[in-house]
C-alpha cells in the first residue's frame, strides 16, 4: 500500500513538472487586433461596396419613389376620386412588397458576402499563426481575448501580423 501512495505522488509529481514544462511553450495572440490592423480589410469593404453598389443605388431610387408615392396618398388621399385612390394603395402595396424582397435579398447577399471575404482573411490570420508557432516551437497558441491571464505565455500578435502582411 506504501509503495501504491509513493508511486501515485511520483506520478502526480511528475505529472506538474510536465505542465510547467508545458506552459513554457505557450503564447498568445490578438486576432482582432491583427484583424483590424490588415490593410487587406479596407480593400475587401471597397472590393465590397462597389460590387454592390448598383443593387443598393436601385434600392434607394425604388424607396424614394414609394415615399413619393405614399406622401401622394397622404397628402391628396381624402381629395382623390375612390377609384384613383384605389388603384395608388394596390400600387403602393405591391411597390412596398416588391421592395421588401429586394432589400431582404440585397442584405443577404451582402451579409454572405461580408462573411465569406471576412473568412478568407481569418483563414490567412490562422496559417500565419499555424507558421509562428511551429517555427518558434510553440505548442499551445490561444486568443489574448480567451485568456484572463497568461504569466508565461508569450504574446506573438506582433510576429503574426508581419508574416499576415
Amino acid at each position: 500500500m506504501k509503495k501504491l501512495l509513493c508511486a501515485a505522488g511520483l506520478g502526480l509529481a511528475l505529472a506538474a513538472s510536465a505542465g510547467v514544462q508545458a506552459a513554457d511553450k505557450i503564447a498568445v495572440v490578438n486576432v482582432s487586433s491583427i484583424f483590424q490592423q490588415l490593410p487587406q480589410r479596407a480593400t475587401v469593404a471597397k472590393q465590397l461596396e462597389n460590387e454592390f453598389k448598383g443593387r443598393a443605388s436601385e434600392l434607394q431610387k425604388m424607396e424614394g419613389d414609394l415615399q413619393t408615392k405614399m406622401q401622394r396618398l397622404q397628402r391628396d388621399g381624402s381629395t382623390m376620386k375612390a377609384s384613383d385612390r384605389s388603384r395608388l394603395e394596390k400600387d403602393v402595396m405591391a411597390q412596398r412588397e416588391t421592395f421588401s424582397g429586394k432589400a431582404q435579398a440585397f442584405e443577404q447577399d451582402n451579409r454572405r458576402r461580408q462573411t465569406e471575404e471576412r473568412n478568407k482573411i481569418l483563414s490567412r490570420i490562422q496559417d500565419a499563426v499555424k507558421k509562428v508557432a511551429a517555427d518558434d516551437g510553440y505548442d499551445v497558441v490561444i486568443d489574448a481575448n480567451a485568456v484572463a491571464y497568461a504569466a508565461n505565455a508569450k504574446d506573438i500578435t506582433a510576429d503574426v501580423l508581419k508574416q499576415v502582411k
